[in-house]
Order: structure tokens, then sequence, then C-alpha cells
């Protein structure tokens, strides 16, 4: 199954929401400390739990 997550960039305190996707597109970004994902566990754009990307290359 293809999971979906929420991309957001970090901005000091705040998350800036760039959009959904699934988490092998989010593996393929370039590896950024402003980005940020969605916990897979939980439902994208409605949850306020993100890991970075090492910490979702594990949950996958």
């Amino acid at each position: 199954m293809n999971r979906i997550v929420e991309a957001v960039v970090k901005k000091g305190d705040l998350r800036v929401p760039v959009g959904l996707i699934s988490v092998k597109q989010a593996l393929d970004l370039p590896a950024a400390e402003s980005f940020e994902f969605s916990h897979p566990g939980y439902e994208a754009g409605k949850t306020d739990i993100f890991v970075n990307r090492d910490m979702l290359s594990r949950l996958k």
C-alpha cells in the first residue's frame, strides 16, 4: 500500500504545508533540514505529529 504523508517546511517554530505526497516521493526528495513529514501512522493533513526524513525511512 502507498501511504500518504504531508510534507512541510519548517521555518522557525512554524510549519508551512507543501503538499500531500507518498512516502516514496518524500524519501526521493533532496535531503534538507527544513523538511518534515507527517507520521505515516496517522492521517496526513490532520495530525500534528511530524518526523524528519531519517525517521520516515525507518517507519516505511
